[in-house]
């Protein structure tokens, strides 16, 4: 969080605040009541749609066990008759317009934190080395949070702790940090493994938002003696910087801040820019959500202008907004064309994610369609 903000609630017959964490950018509540064991689902349901917050004094799994039947109920409210009808760009924006209000709804379900990182209810797990991960190290100051919020972070530990296996580097494993985009979806990985390597890119290869920096490690572990990989987000650049000395590559990859190139030419650059051109509703969003293609936008627009001559870029783009009607091919090759570029080749992959087989998903024709693409740049002639 950018801004250091206070919530107050009265317990006990005192006024009281603490520090407000919200990873997701949640306002802070205006009205918070205190709520325990004895709450029950019904009446704490009806208060947090109505716009007050509860802070959950007592059990930790019973404050879990409220949620998740704050959850039965959010997702048991019946659809409106349209709710899984229409055009793929209303069915998008209706599914992100219920999935805001959902995370709106459950967010109200607040947890204290305590100065040292830890969670003073009974039965609470330990929860200082995960949320010293996310936050940074404790300061000595109590907070409050979002119960789901809290989760998240403790199940991002395990990401981070455990690693996310990539086939791409021999079964290696990239360790994603709280709020980076984890490399799950392994089709983008495996294009950027295959792809043939453009004549002298084995001295010298740039990686635009490079993330956990996996792509990096497979450009590197194909035999680019130099990688300059660049991101804006702090976490990113740390979490890339970490990950290319667990792998040995620190040496050979040089993690920088840049908005998108570094200084200078190369030949070859790589990007996988944000693939659904939509407003992020959190912070937490923008490794998935590009508004107006910003970012997709710039890569192209300045491509030419850092490639060395002869030299290609790789854009990794899904067509799922294409399926959505959020962009059109037409639109893709446009901007292809008008930034001084052409096509030299492309390479397709389908999804692997559950969600492309999952029938029930409102998105779920958009999503069983959608092919990723390795496009193949060069500086028109």
């Amino acid at each position: 969080m950018s801004e250091r903000q206070t919530i107050r609630w009265i317990e006990g017959g005192e006024e009281r605040s603490a520090r407000w964490r919200s990873e997701s950018g949640a306002r802070v509540p205006a009205r918070v009541a205190v709520a325990d064991d004895r709450t029950r689902a019904a009446d704490a349901y009806k208060r947090v749609c109505e716009g007050t917050a509860l802070l959950y004094r007592g059990d930790f799994q019973n404050a879990r066990q409220l949620l998740t039947a704050l959850a039965h109920r959010v997702d048991r409210k019946p659809r409106t008759a349209d709710g899984t009808t229409g055009e793929p760009r209303d069915l998008f924006h209706r599914h992100r317009a219920r999935q805001a209000q959902r995370a709106r709804i459950l967010g109200m379900l607040l947890v204290p934190l305590d100065g040292g990182h830890a969670v003073p209810l009974r039965r609470a797990p330990t929860v200082a080395d995960a949320c010293t991960a996310a936050f940074g190290p404790p300061d000595g100051a109590p907070s409050v949070l979002p119960l789901r919020e809290l989760l998240g972070v403790i199940g991002a530990y395990e990401w981070q702790r455990k690693g996310v296996e990539i086939p791409a580097l021999g079964g290696d494993r990239v360790h994603p940090a709280y709020g980076v985009f984890s490399p799950v979806r392994g089709e983008y990985v495996d294009l950027v493994a295959e792809a043939p390597l453009p004549e002298g890119a084995v001295g010298l290869a740039y990686d635009i938002g490079t993330g956990t920096g996996v792509l990096s490690a497979v450009l590197a572990r194909r035999g680019i003696r130099r990688v300059i990989a660049t991101d804006t987000d702090a976490r990113a650049l740390a979490c890339a910087r970490a990950n290319a000395e667990r792998l040995g590559l620190a040496e050979r990859v040089d993690v920088r801040r840049a908005e998108l190139f570094p200084d200078g030419r190369a030949p070859l650059v790589v990007c996988n820019p944000p693939w659904v051109p939509a407003k992020p509703t959190s912070p937490l969003e923008h490794a998935v959500y590009d508004p107006g293609s910003r970012m997709l936008r710039g890569f192209l627009a300045g491509l030419a202008d850092h490639l060395e001559p002869g030299g290609e870029g790789w854009l990794i783009l899904s067509d799922l907004a294409e399926h959505l009607g959020l962009r059109t091919r037409e639109e893709l090759t446009g901007w292809i064309g008008a930034a001084g570029l052409r096509i030299r080749g492309r390479a397709d992959a389908a999804p692997r994610h559950p969600r492309a087989a999952d029938a029930d998903d409102p998105l779920h024709a958009a999503r069983a369609a959608e092919v990723t693409s390795l496009w193949r740049l060069t500086a028109g002639e």
